[in-house]
Formats: C-alpha cells, sequence, structure tokens
C-alpha cells in the first residue's frame, strides 16, 4: 500500500498555495532546502513525480494535483477530529454513563442534565441507568456504567482504591403518616411518638436498614407491617391507614401530589441518608465525567435548599 505523510502533503499544499518553494519555507517556518528535501521524499514514497522545473520555478505536475484533490478529504476529516478532540478536552462531547438509584434519577441526575443544557455550550451526552444502590457498584466496577450514584452505607470505604468518592447530599427523612392520623398535626412530632405504629419498608436492602437504624436510635425496634420498595405502594399504603414510614425529602418534595398523606418533619431526630456519587479511580480528570460531576454538585445544591424550605413550611 502507498505510504501517505500527513506532513508532507501539508508542504506540497502550501506550495500549491503560495506558488514558490521559498514563499513555502517561511510560511511553514523551515529553509527552502528542508522544503525541497521533504517533497523529495514524498515522491519517493508516492512513486509519482510531484514538480517539475518551470523556468526558475517549479510547479506541480498533474499527479500532485491529483493527489491533493484525494488529500484534502483527510485533511477535512483531520480537522473535524481536532474540533472533535478539542471539545473533548474541554469537556463538550464524549459520553458519561450514569448509574443511579429511583429517587435519583428525577432528584438529582434530570436536574443535572438540565444544568449542563443551560449552560449555553455542547456539553457530554449523559445516558441514564436505573439501578439498586448496592448495584451501583457493581456496575461501576465492571465498567458498565461510568459515575455512580448511591448511598454511603452502601459505598466502599474511602480506602478502596477502586474508586473515588464524592459526598454530594444529606438528604433528611421525613414521616409519612395517613392525613387523618391522631398525630399528623402534633407539634414537634419526634420518631419515639411512633414507637407503637405499624411500619411499613422494605423487607431488606438499604431502606430496611436505614429505617431500623433510625428507629433504633430513637430508642425502639420498629413493627413491621408491611414490606415494600416502591414509594407508589409505600404512600399507597400510608394513605389506607396502614402504617407509617420514614420518606426521602427528595422523595416528599418532589412535584407529585401526596394527597391522604401527612408528610412532618423530625426536627429533634433529624435522620438522613447521604447520597454519595462514585467513579473508577482517575476518571474524574476526564473533562466529560468532571463536567457531569460538577452539574450533580449544583444539583444536589439545589435540592438542599428547596429542602430547607420544606422544614421552614
Amino acid at each position: 500500500m502507498t505510504e501517505w505523510d500527513v506532513k508532507k502533503l501539508r508542504i506540497l499544499r502550501t506550495l500549491r498555495d503560495r506558488g514558490t518553494v521559498t514563499a513555502t519555507a517561511e510560511a511553514l517556518r523551515m529553509t527552502p532546502s528542508a522544503v525541497s528535501q521533504q517533497l523529495t521524499n514524498l515522491a519517493g514514497q508516492l512513486g509519482v513525480r510531484l514538480l517539475e522545473a518551470q523556468g526558475r520555478r517549479v510547479r506541480l505536475t498533474d499527479a500532485a494535483h491529483l493527489v491533493l484533490r484525494h488529500a484534502e478529504a483527510v485533511f477535512a476529516q483531520l480537522e473535524r477530529a481536532d474540533a472533535e478532540l478539542a471539545g473533548y478536552l474541554r469537556g463538550e462531547a464524549g459520553q458519561v454513563r450514569v448509574g443511579a438509584f429511583s429517587t435519583a434519577v428525577p432528584a438529582l441526575v434530570v436536574p443535572a442534565v438540565r444544568l449542563l443544557g443551560a449552560e449555553g455550550r455542547p456539553g457530554p451526552q449523559v445516558r441514564v441507568r436505573e439501578a439498586e444502590a448496592a448495584q451501583a457498584f457493581d456496575l461501576l466496577s465492571a465498567g458498565e456504567v461510568d459515575l455512580a450514584l448511591s448511598l454511603a452505607a452502601h459505598a466502599p470505604t474511602v480506602r478502596d482504591p477502586r474508586f473515588t468518592l464524592l459526598p454530594l447530599l444529606a438528604d433528611p427523612l421525613d414521616v409519612a403518616l395517613p392525613a387523618g392520623h391522631r398525630l399528623a398535626g402534633a407539634p414537634a412530632l419526634r420518631l419515639a411518638d411512633l414507637s407503637r405504629e405499624p411500619w411499613i419498608f422494605g423487607g431488606s436492602g438499604p431502606w430496611s436498614e436505614i429505617t431500623t437504624a433510625a428507629c433504633e436510635a430513637a430508642g425502639f425496634v420498629p413493627e413491621q407491617a408491611h414490606s415494600a420498595a416502591g414509594w407508589t405502594a409505600i404512600l399507597a399504603m400510608v394513605r389506607a391507614s396502614m402504617g407509617v414510614a420514614l420518606v426521602p425529602r427528595m422523595v416528599s418534595s418532589s412535584d407529585r401530589p401526596h394527597h391522604g398523606v401527612a408528610m412532618r418533619v423530625l426536627e429533634s431526630d433529624r435522620p438522613c441518608r447521604h447520597v454519595v456519587a462514585a467513579v473508577r479511580q482517575g476518571a474524574e480528570r476526564g473533562p466529560a465525567v468532571a463536567r457531569v460531576l460538577a452539574a450533580l454538585e449544583r444539583a444536589a445544591a439545589d435540592s438542599a435548599g428547596r429542602s430547607a424550605v420544606v422544614k421552614q413550611n
């Protein structure tokens, strides 16, 4: 196969545009002899004559013009590659696959994507994969996602060399009561006031552990009356007076209506869950991943601000 040397082809194109070896050398900051030597080498590589004498000057042969017609497509593709690479280095290109647990998708990931879109410049393509909090790290380790949103309770230790962890948000836990519950309007409600109530939480996994730990910190072991993992099911059972439940602020402050459910802030207990972002060690330096992490941090700060408004109200 013929060897095509892009550097030498650029010299040939400059000679065509500038007209003389001397002008070509000045434009490329080379010596005239170096220009002539490079073009002689290119002719040898291609196996055709590229230049012929025309008085004291040289002119391009028909073969040289043919070579340049094809080379222009190469130059155009290289320009596009340079532009795309420059965009990548600015975090304006590339794809970032995000694995996130269910409530983090509408509360953090979607707002982060909107923030990226509002920056007024191209951004990386974000692809979302919903995953259980504990599963997110398995996906990250396996290379199936580039960034994982999970709970600190299920995160590896900070000493784990595989990952870089970034704390995002302390998400407060509110208690959901049936709207007609005797304590729905009680002042300064505490978890201990609900120690004899039937509770609704998952049979296993992070939410079971978070609910149990919060109640035990308040001095009692919750009686699990019903087991459910989805918030639609949990709130439906609360609405039907089947029990009470702890609900993350990211759910309780969402735009979804909670008719028939009283959401109460636990000011004295202040239980919360901690949301973290994780990437494979070193990946945080990648421009696209860094931009998505920055957008997630801003989305988390906005979420914390909304949580403060809910508490005040």
